[in-house]
C-alpha cells in the first residue's frame, strides 16, 4: 500500500512538472533566464548586467584619486547606465592598499570615491541619486603585501541599489 502511494506521489509530481512549452513566452522553452529574463545578467536594466558588462569599479594608482582614461571610460558607462535607469541610486566605496595609516587611506578612499561621484554628476547623474562611503584598507579584496594585490584594492566600486534617493 506505501508503495502505491509512493509511486502515485511520484506521478503526481512528474505530471505537474510538465508545462506547455511557451511558458516562456514566444520563446519557446529555452527562453528562461538566459535571454534578457528580468533581473539576470543579461538583462540590460538589471544590477548583475551592470556589475557583469558596465563594470562596478575602477582601479587607482599608488596615493591618487585621479581618474584614468580607462576609469573615465567605465564611469562613462556607469552614467549612461544610471541615466537610462533612474530607477536605481549608486552608493560609490572608496577603498585603499594596505599601506599606510588607517586615517590616510580613510582620507584617500574618501577622495576616490569622491572623484567617481564628481565625474558621475559631470555627466548629468543627479547628486541626490549618489552616495559615497570611505572603507580605507579595511575590506581588501585580495590580501598579500605585493603590488599584484595593493593594485587591486586600489579601487572604486559603485554598488546598485533599489530607489531613486538611497
Amino acid at each position: 500500500m506505501t508503495f502505491t502511494k509512493t509511486a502515485l506521489l511520484l506521478a503526481a509530481l512528474a505530471l505537474g512538472a510538465c508545462t506547455s512549452a511557451d511558458r516562456f513566452g514566444s520563446g519557446g522553452a529555452g527562453g528562461g533566464a538566459g535571454a534578457g529574463a528580468a533581473g539576470s545578467i543579461n538583462d540590460p536594466s538589471s544590477p548583475a548586467y551592470f556589475n557583469a558588462t558596465i563594470g562596478d569599479r575602477v582601479l587607482f594608482e599608488v596615493d591618487q584619486s585621479t581618474l584614468s582614461f580607462s576609469a573615465q571610460s567605465v564611469l562613462d558607462g556607469q552614467a549612461d547606465w544610471l541615466l537610462a535607469n533612474g530607477e536605481y541610486s549608486a552608493l560609490i566605496e572608496g577603498h585603499a592598499d594596505e599601506q599606510g595609516t588607517r586615517e590616510y587611506n580613510l582620507a584617500l578612499g574618501a577622495r576616490r570615491a569622491s572623484a567617481v561621484q564628481n565625474y558621475l554628476i559631470s555627466k548629468g547623474v543627479a547628486p541626490g541619486r549618489l552616495k559615497t562611503i570611505s572603507y580605507g584598507k579595511e575590506r581588501p579584496i585580495e590580501i598579500c603585501s605585493d603590488e599584484a594585490c595593493y593594485s587591486q584594492n586600489r579601487r572604486s566600486v559603485t554598488v546598485i541599489t533599489a530607489g531613486a534617493g538611497a
